[in-house]
């Protein structure tokens, strides 16, 4: 059984590679290279058998605690370049993906699921999935 949980959190980046110089970055990275944003939608995926009790994978309030402490509340509406788990990343979403994966999946295993995908939707036309290592 799988439960997806959608959140949303609007921020702002600008993709550099810090370790190549500005001229290589503008042709690189195009007018992503500038600073300008995103309306993100994030979705969460999780595993796991049913609680005979509580008839739960998971209960989703706990779940959405968890999306909304160690992710949403870092994202939204802030410089993605500067939020702890994306320091020294590029901050393309792919790196996003992962960074975000990183954060949960230890809080959600705790919860007694297991994370499954981490899915973020950057526009209408691109989104990006992540299934773990």
């Amino acid at each position: 059984m799988y439960i997806t949980r959608r959140e949303r959190f609007s921020a702002a980046h600008k993709l550099i590679n810090i370790n190549i110089n500005q001229k290589d970055n503008e042709n690189l990275f195009g007018k992503c290279y500038n600073l300008h944003g995103h309306n993100y939608e994030l979705f969460v995926t999780v595993s796991g058998k049913i609680n005979k009790q509580s008839g739960f994978i998971i209960d989703l309030k706990d779940l959405k605690e968890v999306i909304n402490k160690k992710i949403i509340k870092k994202l939204d509406h802030n410089f993605i370049n500067d939020v702890d788990f994306m320091k020294d990343q590029i901050t393309t979403t792919e790196n996003l993906c992962i960074q975000v994966w990183r954060e949960i999946e230890k809080p959600i295993e705790l919860l007694g699921a297991k994370l499954h995908k981490i899915k973020i939707t950057e526009t209408e036309n691109n989104s990006f999935e992540y299934y773990g290592k």
